[in-house]
């Protein structure tokens, strides 16, 4: 117990020096930081500039490119005819099956622990094709659904690799199957257009 107190009396000893040393000899870096940034903050009238990751950059845009490519769901004109063909004809794109599938490849560290994706083969089919009947939609007034599901098997070889402190590089042989929807609403023409 007595090297205890003696371990404590020199830490306390030790602070007591330190805060007394840096308070006395002119360095005033602290104040100057906080001043600097209270000055910008009234000037710009928000805090100075935070620098950002690019992690979180291009998180950010990632969530705008999947919103405006992938999270809408259009309205198309009427297709002329009493037979005109009503198809799906836009197939998912090779971005939007691989921004379908679960992110393993994100959060490592380089060198330390880094998995990717290689050798990919992707296989795309319909599974489901059918229009419903003409109904109102709010915002969107009388139109059909056309239902287009479709069922993408992606196979690759994942590599998981580490260079420290011990280095091993692991493939593994993967398939991963992912449902995407492509429906869309396709106006009401002629007569039952005005019915609700």
């Amino acid at each position: 117990m007595p090297k205890l107190s003696h371990g404590l009396k020199k830490f306390a000893l030790a602070a007591v020096l330190g805060l007394v040393t840096v308070q006395s000899s002119g360095c005033s870096l602290f104040y100057w930081a906080l001043k600097d940034a209270w000055i910008a903050g009234t000037f710009f009238g928000t805090t100075p500039l935070i620098p950002v990751t690019p992690y979180y950059s291009q998180m950010i845009e990632d969530t705008y490119w999947e919103e405006e490519r992938y999270k809408k769901v259009p309205i198309l004109d009427p297709v002329e005819g009493e037979n005109a063909p009503l198809f799906c004809v836009d197939n998912p794109s090779e971005d939007e099956v691989m921004r379908a599938l679960p992110d393993m490849t994100s959060g490592g560290v380089a060198f330390l622990a880094e998995t990717s994706r290689n050798n990919v083969r992707m296989v795309v089919d319909l599974i489901v094709d059918r229009l419903d009947e003409c109904r109102f939609y709010p915002q969107a007034g009388p139109a059909r659904l056309h239902h287009c599901h479709y069922k993408a098997t992606v196979y690759y070889e994942e590599v998981k690799r580490s260079n420290w402190p011990i280095p091993f590089t692991h493939v593994d042989q993967r398939e991963e199957v992912v449902y995407i929807d492509h429906d869309h609403l396709i106006r009401c023409a002629g007569p039952d257009a005005n019915s609700p």
